[in-house]
């Protein structure tokens, strides 16, 4: 909060004491009024209004001291909001007292319905947390089951089971996100990271007969594993799914920056402002019904949170290119 000038509060005491003031002008036009009717000397009126006027200038100059060293410690205590006894200035007159006790029980009533939700929320969060490993349990049966025999069948249920798996960890990273999550930074090879997520999506670029080109990089990168492998995942899931024929490209430039490019379908112009939006799905989104829009909010969501910045560039038609740029910056909670 920007600090104000103590000229900006003399005019704020001015216009909360303007009452008082326009009192004492008509006190004196009054006074001056009678001594002219009356005919009487002028001449004490005025050295009685001079002395009441620097009298008036003293007591205004000792209150105006006392309400700008009150006014700034309002000033600080909204600004780090912290209610309690301590944080406020002791009350000096009833209404005072009277504003401080509504302050403190509206803060009562707040802190018991935040209470409130916060338990709803927690309750929530552990019942899906709960829901999302126990289905884990029959993915995995049915995943066995289908890999007892390769048909072209089992292939494409296979298929399905993988996007499933996709949906359900993209479900429970979303809770953890939510929740404020447990990041472990440090210094990791990028190498190992992208070759996890391209071995978990293997199966599908030789499903779609879609090209990978990657070239091994020796890089080190300050990040969290799992946060990062995750975002590379989503990246690949939307590459593999916007991409019919042609390639996807990882590759990393100056050690920094993470590319992650497609020969899909692209995103429209005026959609690529938007795409990184909690539910934004655009036209490709209108045009699959299936799509949720939650997979590139959650990079963008990661990316702040790792402390890493997330961009994308595309052309209808002709592709999209995805860059993370994996430098450390202020990392938002």
């Amino acid at each position: 909060m920007k600090k104000e000038s103590l000229f900006v509060i003399l005019i704020k005491y001015i216009a909360e004491h303007r009452y008082a003031l326009v009192l004492f002008s008509a006190a004196f036009v009054i006074c001056a009024a009678v001594f002219y009717l009356y005919g009487l000397e002028s001449e004490g009126l005025f050295y009685a209004f001079g002395l009441c006027w620097a009298l008036g200038v003293l007591i205004g100059a000792f209150r105006f001291a006392h309400y700008a060293k009150r006014y700034r410690e309002r000033k600080r205590a909204a600004e780090n909001i912290v209610l309690t006894a301590e944080s406020l200035s002791k009350p000096e007159t009833s209404l005072e007292e009277d504003y401080r006790d509504m302050i403190f029980a509206l803060k009562k009533a707040l802190d018991s319905e935040i209470t409130k939700k916060d338990g709803a929320l927690r309750e929530s969060m552990d019942y899906y947390t709960t829901w999302i490993h126990q289905i884990k349990t029959p993915i995995s049966v049915m995943r066995m089951i289908l890999a007892g025999e390769d048909t072209e069948e089992h292939r494409e249920l296979s298929s399905q089971l993988f996007r499933v798996e996709q949906y359900v960890e993209m479900v429970l990273n979303y809770i953890r996100l939510g929740g404020g999550s447990d990041f472990v930074f440090k210094e990791y090879r990028l190498d190992g990271i992208i070759k996890q997520a391209v071995h978990k999506f293997a199966p599908q670029f030789i499903r779609k007969h879609i090209g990978l080109t990657y070239e091994s990089v020796e890089v080190k990168v300050i990040t969290d594993e799992k946060w990062l492998s995750f975002m590379i995942e989503q990246l690949l899931s939307n590459a593999v799914k916007y991409t019919e024929k042609g390639q996807v490209t990882i590759s990393v430039i100056e050690g920094s920056f993470l590319e992650i490019a497609d020969t899909g379908i692209g995103i429209a112009e005026e959609d690529l402002p938007r795409i990184f939006e909690k539910g934004f799905t655009g036209y490709n989104g209108r045009a699959d019904k299936k799509s949720t829009g939650l997979g590139l909010y959650l990079c963008r969501l990661t990316a702040e949170r790792l402390g890493h910045k997330i961009c994308a560039r595309s052309e209808v038609g002709k592709g999209s290119v995805f860059t993370v740029d994996l430098r450390r910056y202020e990392v938002k909670d």
